[in-house]
């Protein structure tokens, strides 16, 4: 294995395991172990910094792999776009639908629900496309 290979592993493996993590024990550990109001506010404050983490991980992923495997290079580069639109669109926009939903607009609450729903789709294709690359590595 090459040295970029053996970069791209540790950051493709980093990226899975970050956003694995993240999925099966930090956020389910918040909501059961804090008040809800608490707990979204505490989800706020993660988001940018778990956004940041996928971002990094994915991109540098990406650039490690562009010699050596250019199609999943490709595939994560895809992940670091999707993550800068969920970072910098998606984001503010649930964050400011439940602000709403909260204040008692009854419309803004189905808002939120949808579009949680589209970054809970969109984070599991990216940790779908962050496990094929790292099997491929297998």
């Amino acid at each position: 294995m090459t040295v970029t290979a053996a970069i791209a592993l540790v950051c493709i493996a980093m990226l899975f395991g970050g956003m694995a993590f993240f999925a099966a024990c930090i956020a389910p550990l918040v909501f059961t172990r804090l008040p809800p109001e608490w707990a979204g506010r505490f989800i706020r404050g993660v988001f940018p910094v778990y956004y940041l983490w996928v971002l990094g991980t994915a991109a540098a992923g990406a650039v490690a792999l562009m010699p050596v495997r250019p199609a999943d290079a490709g595939a994560l580069a895809l992940v670091a776009g999707a993550t800068v639109w969920l970072r910098q669109s998606l984001m503010p926009r649930i964050n400011a639908l439940s602000d709403a939903a909260q204040a008692g607009d009854t419309g803004a609450k189905a808002a939120f629900d949808r579009a949680h729903r589209l970054s809970v789709a969109v984070n599991l294709a990216q940790m779908l496309v962050a496990v094929v690359v790292l099997v491929r590595f297998a």
